[in-house]
């Protein structure tokens, strides 16, 4: 599989594109130049092909490793990602055993795209399907030594809408209320903003919290939670 993928990303390269998108990502690491949408199409084939099926938990979480961990690409790591998220891999991808997978992939991602997207729908989906262990597991990120994995903590409940856990998500801000990083004043906005689009209740929740924050919390994230609530 993983030879398959480095074949077709290189054959849907696209040279000039790639030097924005590099430019664009400030990417230490190069780009083939493939958009979103082509990446999608070009990896759909071999994923759903039973010839490059992934055989048990292990198989699926090496082949993960070795297209992020060797990549010379950022399509392969989206590709890992991809992998990740396939339907034929959900047993394995939203199990709990998956969870030092994504701290690894978030630690060395140390990037916005790459951290976003784990935490979204990678992290969260294991947070919704196993709090018991995971709400634990996100408060112990969220005043992790690692930038990255505070993000992460603070954006695992993203796509939760009613199933958010207020009090993990307040626990995750208030971990972090001090940090000046713009990535993580972004983080702390954006999780209440898009809990807020929940409901009434949820953006009654998220005002009121930034209410009862004060002064304590940025400007930017002030800005980022109150957006679509007038």
């Amino acid at each position: 599989m993983v030879d398959a993928i480095c074949r077709v990303l290189a054959d849907a390269g696209d040279l000039d594109r790639a030097q924005g998108q590099q430019i664009y990502m400030k990417s230490a690491m190069p780009f083939r130049g493939i958009s979103a949408p082509r990446l999608k199409a070009v990896l759909a084939p071999i994923l759903a092909d039973p010839a490059y099926l992934l055989d048990g938990r292990q198989q699926w979480e090496a082949t993960v490793r070795e297209l992020w961990d060797h990549a010379q690409f950022r399509e392969e790591r989206y590709s890992a990602l991809a992998i990740c998220r396939h339907r034929l891999y959900r047993e394995w991808a939203q199990n709990p055993g998956a969870m030092p997978l994504y701290r690894h992939l978030v630690e060395s991602g140390a990037w916005w795209d790459f951290v976003d997207e784990i935490a979204a729908h990678q992290v969260g989906p294991v947070l919704r399907s196993h709090p018991e262990t995971e709400s634990n597991r996100m408060r112990s990120w969220a005043v992790a030594d690692r930038m990255w994995l505070r993000r992460a903590a603070i954006l695992s409940q993203l796509l939760s809408k009613d199933e958010t856990d207020r009090q993990l998500l307040l626990d995750c801000i208030l971990a972090n209320l001090a940090d000046r990083e713009f990535f993580i004043r972004k983080a702390i906005g954006w999780s209440l903003r898009q809990y807020a689009r929940s409901g009434p209740a949820a953006a009654g929740w998220v005002r009121d919290t930034v209410d009862t924050l004060g002064p304590a919390l940025s400007p930017l994230s002030r800005r980022e939670a109150l957006k679509h609530l007038g």
